[in-house]
């Protein structure tokens, strides 16, 4: 069995509610689709200039997060960070994963108690909307021509 990094991998078993995407059943299904499709291009622009194809889900919490939530479901939380952004990852019933904690390298974050995050509010930046769009267009083209 292949060993991933984000945090909650293990538990990251839960199933689609959709089948718009072929190959994506669960979330290390989208994890692996979307390695393939993050890059500076989908990074927030403030961290633009560090992503690197080494650290690819540095800057892509919020869009991720909330395309997880459109394909599995559950609920998008925040971990406060300094500077005042917040941290997205997924809760799915008694789930918790973090399909970009990996751009924190041994940074222990945590995944207890935090508030629920809602598109309205992080999609009302367009250029946030603008990227989730753009990362779920690649999603949908790259899984339809399987």
């Amino acid at each position: 069995m292949k060993q991933y990094q984000f945090y909650g991998w293990e538990q990251a078993d839960c199933s689609a509610i959709t089948n718009r995407y072929r190959g994506i059943r669960t979330p290390v299904d989208l994890y692996d689709a979307l390695s393939d499709i993050w890059s500076a291009k989908t990074c927030a622009p403030r961290m633009r200039a560090d992503w690197t194809p080494e650290n690819r889900t540095l800057g892509q919490c919020s869009i991720t997060a909330f395309l997880v939530q459109d394909i599995f479901g559950g609920k998008v939380c925040g971990i406060l960070r300094p500077g005042g952004n917040y941290h997205c990852y997924n809760v799915i019933g008694s789930r918790c994963f973090d399909l970009t904690s990996e751009q924190f390298g041994g940074e222990i974050l945590v995944y207890e108690n935090n508030p629920e995050q809602f598109r309205e509010i992080h999609f009302a930046k367009e250029e946030k909307r603008l990227r989730y769009e753009y990362l779920k267009s690649e999603l949908e083209r790259r899984e339809n021509s399987r």
